[in-house]
């Protein structure tokens, strides 16, 4: 691969975790606000948005196409949940912004993530793999994406 082509699908990534991290900040702005808590948005959940989009769209174009989509999706939904936690220390706890609180959530930890959306996250992951799957394939070509949901290829 020559040092053009890298840098096209460095370039092309970029692009679409910009894509999908605004896309998500603009559906959580949505949802905050139609349910009166627009004193919750924050830059820092488009910072973070992007920076989630990053595991997502990277396992969805590193792993295997035999690995089951559900398998890649829970593997996104965990590594999410992981920098999620991670930024809820950095932005809620140690920077003292208050951006969300999950201490009222049912195994919650330290307020900052909670099972019920590690599951959300698990699912919105499905969809994104292949939205961004279907994004790449349509820019720069290459092997059509298929998929199993749970059981690999034979």
């Amino acid at each position: 691969m020559g040092n053009r082509e890298r840098v096209g699908k460095w370039l092309l990534s970029v692009l679409l975790w910009v894509w999908t991290g605004t896309l998500y900040f603009f559906i959580e702005v949505v949802w905050k606000t139609s349910h009166g808590r627009p004193e919750m948005i924050s830059w820092t959940m488009l910072l973070l948005a992007i920076i989630l989009a990053v595991p997502l769209e990277r396992f969805g174009a590193e792993l295997p196409w035999e690995m089951p989509l559900m398998a890649q999706s829970a593997v996104c939904g965990v590594a999410i949940t992981v920098v999620e936690f991670v930024a809820g220390l950095i932005i809620n706890v140690w920077l003292g912004m208050g951006v969300w609180d999950y201490s009222a959530m049912t195994g919650n930890i330290m307020g900052q993530v909670c099972p019920q959306f590690l599951v959300m996250w698990v699912f919105l992951a499905a969809v994104g793999i292949v939205m961004l799957d279907w994004m790449r394939y349509g820019v720069e070509g290459g092997e059509r994406p298929h998929y199993t949901l749970f059981r690999g290829r034979s």
